[in-house]
């Protein structure tokens, strides 16, 4: 099968305040291949490596990511798998702990993720001097700084997350979203400033927080940084010049994406949340826990509780619909995304936990980061990127041949199915 190869593995909350999208609508092999090796334990303990400190000891070499599958090309006549990709912004730890809890989810459903890291969550509020935010004050955000122990348990949980697998991206640092001085106004020189920021505080987290008795994070943050998502959704324009100079592969920051295959803007891979079905409305949602929210109760996180289980299950499906609206067509990758957040009273934990369960049974499907993703789409045939990019959303081929190489045996041109 051409998908991640089973031969082997590469060694060694704030809500989103984005914008409301309306608008008209528009697996079956073998499950996803464990992950190999052996991440480690659930406190993210280290394996015997040799260690290379980098810089103060917060960050060490040990060589190239575990658990990372190994792409192959798609055949000739063959339905690309199916690619969903979960991430989470502002990824943090904190006494709720659901940044722990969805790892555990992970590794029961062999699901690699990516976790967007807020910076100034390895930063104590005692030195939140040192962030220099553009346009504010030093030590400004509008969202809270982490408590000291939470900032400890943030770290073994990136510690944790790289060591089974999963990527560990950015959601920059103090999620300004304000239409006058927020980050949609900010000039590449100022994501610049930001983004070195939000990268510094990992560099030099033994620094600033004094926590000499951790180990390193196993990871060259700088080197393994290669994506994110903006806060709020805005400013990716002037985001892409800074990002694809400093080396990024992707940006995730798109709002209201179709269920179409990815392509690239200033030649980064575009990976924007999607406009999904949402079941009750004729409109469409984003693909984000914040905008089912925003949809069902204006923004409130302390909706009507009478309310919440017909909101929970609403979520469910719409997350259901949208995966199975690109399992039986087209086969487009599905983002979600996520804030470990108990907003009406956790139930958008809930759905997403459900769908990705659910999704997870589903044969065909590979539970990925975005990092993975770009490893399998930069192994394909740039031709059949190309093709697979023509096929509208809700679109199945009449035949996988007319896409991914082959000789069909009649000329088809695909069927529209009706939007759900």
């Amino acid at each position: 099968m051409a998908h991640f190869s089973r031969r082997g593995v590469v060694a060694a909350a704030a809500a989103a305040a984005s914008a409301l999208v309306s608008g008209c609508g528009g697996v079956t092999a073998s499950p996803r291949p464990a992950r190999h090796g052996t991440p480690g334990d659930a406190r993210g303990r280290m394996p015997a490596r040799p260690l290379a400190l980098i810089g103060d000891g917060s960050m060490a070499d040990t060589g190239p990511q575990p658990f990372q599958p190994v792409p192959e090309r798609l055949q000739p006549g063959q339905r690309p798998p199916q690619f969903v990709v979960f991430s989470w912004d502002g990824a943090g730890e904190d006494s709720k702990k659901l940044f722990s809890h969805f790892r555990a989810v992970a590794r029961e459903t062999k699901a690699t993720m990516s976790f967007f890291l807020s910076g100034i969550y390895v930063l104590p509020e005692g030195k939140k001097d040192l962030y220099l935010p553009p346009g504010h004050k030093p030590g400004a955000s509008d969202i809270g700084y982490l408590a000291d122990d939470h900032v400890r348990m943030t770290l073994e949980q990136v510690r944790g997350a790289w060591l089974e697998g999963h990527e560990i991206g950015t959601h920059f640092n103090g999620h300004f979203c304000s239409p006058t001085s927020g980050v949609g106004t900010w000039t590449p020189a100022q994501w610049r400033s930001e983004l070195e920021q939000a990268i510094g505080f990992v560099e030099q987290w033994k620094t600033n927080t004094g926590y000499h008795d951790m180990d390193p994070l196993p990871f060259d943050y700088r080197k393994e940084l290669i994506g994110g998502r903006t806060p709020c959704l805005l400013g990716q324009n002037q985001l892409l010049p800074t990002a694809a100079a400093m080396g990024w592969k992707y940006d995730a920051s798109s709002p209201g994406g179709l269920q179409m295959w990815p392509g690239k803007k200033v030649g980064l891979w575009d990976f924007p949340l999607q406009s999904i079905p949402f079941p009750g409305h004729s409109f469409q949602v984003l693909s984000m826990d914040y905008n089912m929210l925003a949809n069902q109760t204006g923004g409130t996180p302390h909706g009507d509780p009478a309310r919440r289980p017909y909101w929970q299950q609403q979520s469910y499906a719409s997350y259901m619909a949208g995966f199975n609206r690109a399992y039986t067509t087209n086969r487009a990758p599905f983002f979600v995304g996520n804030h470990f957040e108990s907003w009406n009273g956790g139930i958008y934990m809930k759905a997403v936990e459900q769908a990705l369960r659910d999704i997870a049974a589903k044969p065909d499907v590979r539970l990925v980061s975005f990092r993975q993703l770009i490893t399998w789409l930069e192994a394909q045939d740039p031709a059949v990127l190309a093709r697979l990019r023509t096929l509208a959303p809700g679109q199945a081929p009449g035949d996988w041949r007319d896409y991914t190489g082959g000789t069909p045996t009649t000329p088809t041109s695909g069927r529209t199915l009706a939007r759900t």
